[in-house]
């Protein structure tokens, strides 16, 4: 199979889809890959480095997709990359359509085989593609929120921390996942005081024991949640219904309750974020005030530090990656229920419930009918 892998051309995002090492496990297996010149450089990979796994470089995106079968990616594809679709691409890349019905359209009429990460499901109900960028953007969140609380950003002035004789921050972490409980190990290590809250009393009780008590729970619901933010100095999104809408937990009449200068990073923007009065931002221009309340709504928090989440990130990729190049998509599919997960368009059809359901006049259909 001809496996394609091009330059990121979102807002600030370094991150690429293959490095040199995977090249390497893509060439061993018997298929050919080929890269835009530059695609590594942002994560510290040179040419010479894909050359020398075996790649051929191009100098024309254009080229590369034009004449792979498969192009992996990390982010979805842009306005502009869209009429490079073209019929049986196998895309395979974070999507978040839920979120961005333009590009879902445009892939449904490229009739390009869109395998989505963050839908992607292993068989004990894990998300082994979002896993590690939510492990990142978890970790992200604290440092960018305890960042954006200092004065000359808008912040109220605390220091997460605090010192000996002050008060130390109130970090109020929306939903216990994988992005939940990596904010509350951070926020916690930095010596806040942290509250978590989740709709599952199995995932409170599992994060309860993980930090021994010492972080606060509660049951996710509305009057838990404003009595939560109002006190809190840093407020957390990392709410997740995988391919789907994301709940609006943080209501917009909470923020004139909240103190000024307190600061909310929702996590959950790429699925339309968990707040109602957020908006995607980006690194350029990363937040903005409403009501006094300073927002971080960041689409792609990880591609801040590409070199980390990019090897974190093909770390995961790679063996779904190979499974797919190496059987085709359709023998891929239907063997394995977990690669059938993460298809979200496939011939021009919408394959992913959750996808479906976000959508009134969207049609779920069963992939196995379509192979």
């Amino acid at each position: 199979m001809k496996i394609g892998c091009v330059k990121e051309i979102k807002n600030n995002e370094f991150r690429v889809g293959l490095t040199p090492d995977n090249v390497k496990s893509y060439v061993a297996a018997g298929h050919h890959v080929y890269i835009e010149m530059g695609a590594g450089v942002g994560s510290g990979f040179g040419d010479e480095e894909y050359v020398a796994a075996g790649a051929s470089l191009l100098e024309d995106p254009k080229e590369v997709w034009e004449l792979v079968d498969m192009m992996v990616k990390v982010k979805e594809p842009l306005e502009e990359e869209w009429p490079l679709f073209h019929e049986g691409l196998i895309l395979y890349t974070y999507l978040h359509l839920a979120a961005d019905r333009p590009q879902m359209d445009a892939l449904l009429a490229g009739k390009v085989k869109a395998v989505a990460y963050e839908t992607l499901q292993e068989t004990d109900g894990s998300l082994p593609l979002l896993a590690p960028m939510s492990q990142i953007a978890g970790r992200l969140s604290i440092q960018e929120g305890a960042k954006y609380l200092e004065k000359t950003y808008g912040g109220e002035g605390v220091l997460l921390a605090g010192v000996p004789g002050t008060p130390k921050a109130n970090v109020v972490v929306l939903g216990g996942g994988t992005v939940g409980y990596n904010a509350c190990k951070i926020a916690y290590g930095m010596g806040a005081n942290v509250t978590v809250l989740d709709i599952s009393l199995k995932r409170l009780e599992t994060l309860d024991i993980m930090f021994n008590g010492r972080v606060q729970t509660l049951v996710s619901h509305d009057s838990n949640v404003e009595r939560a933010v109002k006190d809190a100095d840093l407020v957390i999104g990392s709410v997740l219904v995988p391919g789907g809408s994301t709940p609006k937990l943080f209501k917009r009449a909470y923020l004139p309750e909240m103190k000024n200068g307190a600061v909310f990073v929702d996590v959950a923007i790429d699925q339309g974020g968990c707040g109602e009065s957020s908006h995607v931002t980006t690194h350029d221009d990363p937040v903005f005030i409403e009501d006094g309340v300073v927002h971080y709504c960041v689409g792609n928090m990880p591609g801040a530090v590409p070199r980390t989440s990019t090897i974190a990130l093909t770390n995961a990729t790679l063996r779904y990656g190979l499974e797919i190049a190496n059987k085709g998509i359709e023998q891929a599919i239907a063997d394995s229920e977990v690669i059938a997960s993460g298809v979200n368009c496939y011939d021009g059809k919408v394959t992913c419930q959750n996808l479906a359901d976000s959508f009134d006049d969207v049609e779920y259909v069963d992939i196995h009918t379509l192979i």
